[in-house]
């Protein structure tokens, strides 16, 4: 299709630019046992690039066979969670409680009735708006007698 013109245009303007860029090669000072040397190298490297381009494509294909599982909650005792991250060394059970403050049922009714007789205090202002709340002050003060 399209794509094939494209690519040998590719490689004809890489060529045309590494001609331009690139002093052609002098292989008439170089010896056998050098020019030996050079094509083992590039023979090495294209095989690498090809290995890597093996292994990129098998990591890919493996990329999308396997699925990750949902994770699940999980209810671990206090115990167990010990033992998970001490091992087995701490055996006495952690009492998580001990260290809670007691309240007594004392303290909680005293509190409440602290909360209730000091009111809400958006009942006392609308008792004292209007025209009956300043009548209420006002008598409250001793000036209607």
């Amino acid at each position: 299709m399209k794509l094939e013109p494209e690519k040998a245009a590719r490689e004809e303007e890489k060529v045309r630019y590494l001609e331009e860029k690139l002093a052609p090669l002098q292989m008439t000072a170089l010896n056998v046992d050098d020019l030996q040397e050079r094509y083992d190298c590039e023979v090495k490297v294209i095989k690498n690039y090809r290995d890597i381009h093996e292994l990129k494509l098998k990591v890919q294909d493996l990329g999308g066979k396997f699925k990750k599982p949902a994770l699940r909650k999980v209810r671990v005792s206090a115990d167990e969670m010990m033992k998970a991250l001490f091992g087995s060394k701490n055996k006495e059970s952690m009492d998580l409680r001990a260290n809670f403050k007691s309240v007594k049922k004392e303290d909680i009714k005293q509190e409440k009735e602290l909360t209730n007789e000091m009111g809400d205090w958006r009942k006392n202002v609308e008792a004292m708006s209007g025209m009956e709340g300043r009548k209420k002050m006002f008598d409250a003060a001793g000036g209607g007698q």
